[in-house]
């Protein structure tokens, strides 16, 4: 009974070897995993060394970047303040040119006014040139002239007719007509010189009107000034005048007092 229930020697020599053999299929699974893991294990430390640089030049990036971000930053600042100076100075700019654009209207209304002025004084005194004698003479002179130019025209052309007298005749007459032109010519000449001096006497004339409105006016002003002085000094002499009014009544009030004070 016992016999049967152990195993042979084969048996166990075979489950001995069955057991090696299943160890070995075990160990080389095992082997060829290790391998395996080996492999990823090389490949992970190739990617971490791979990251790790990846990571270094990141640094060396986010470095350079910060570099860069702060030499921006004081650019950015530094234009800020040109900013603001720029700014102030348009703003003063602005001012300066409202401050020009008044100016300008005001010298731009009172070369307005002054324009008006002249105009009216050369209408004026246009007005007043046309009704001078000398002028009425020269515009009729002028007629006289234009006419004794149409009579020769005339003339002109009666002369192609061959009579001998009528040529003679208008000969003598244009010889005539011609010294009287030439006279009148030059009696126009002269009263055209005469009428040039009365016109840069006018014109001397209104200069020195302007010189003295000038001067009246300073003296004017200089009068107002005085005028005021007097009415300042004439309240100065009122107050003062109160004053001893007062000093005088307040002497004549201890004065009284003393009196009576004697009397008793």
């Amino acid at each position: 009974m016992a016999k049967q229930n152990c195993p042979s020697l084969t048996e166990v020599v075979k489950q001995v070897a069955e057991q090696q053999h299943s160890q070995m299929s075990e160990i080389e699974r095992s082997k060829t995993v290790l391998f395996q893991l080996q492999a990823k294990v090389q490949e992970l430390e190739k990617e971490i060394a791979s990251i790790r640089l990846e990571t270094k030049t990141a640094e060396r990036e986010i470095y350079l970047q910060d570099g860069a971000i702060e030499v921006t930053k004081y650019h950015c600042e530094n234009l800020e303040a040109q900013i603001r100076a720029l700014y102030s100075e348009n703003l003063r700019l602005r001012c300066d040119t409202e401050t020009l654009q008044e100016e300008f209207e005001m010298t731009l209304a009172r070369n307005n006014q002054y324009r008006e002025k002249i105009k009216a004084h050369k209408h004026l005194f246009w007005e007043m040139e046309s009704k001078m004698p000398a002028m009425i003479e020269l515009a009729e002179k002028k007629a006289t002239v234009e006419e004794l130019k149409a009579k020769k025209e005339e003339l002109v052309c009666d002369l192609q007719n061959p009579e001998g007298s009528v040529i003679k005749q208008m000969q003598e007459e244009i010889a005539l007509l011609q010294k009287e032109i030439a006279t009148l010519t030059e009696f126009i000449n002269k009263k055209t010189d005469l009428l040039e001096e009365e016109k840069q006497m006018h014109v001397k004339l209104r200069k020195e009107i302007e010189v003295q409105n000038k001067r009246y006016d300073a003296i004017l002003k200089r009068l107002h000034c005085q005028l005021n002085k007097l009415h300042s000094n004439k309240r100065q002499w009122h107050w003062n005048i109160q004053q001893l009014e007062k000093k005088a009544a307040e002497l004549r009030k201890r004065l009284g007092g003393v009196e009576l004070q004697s009397s008793m």
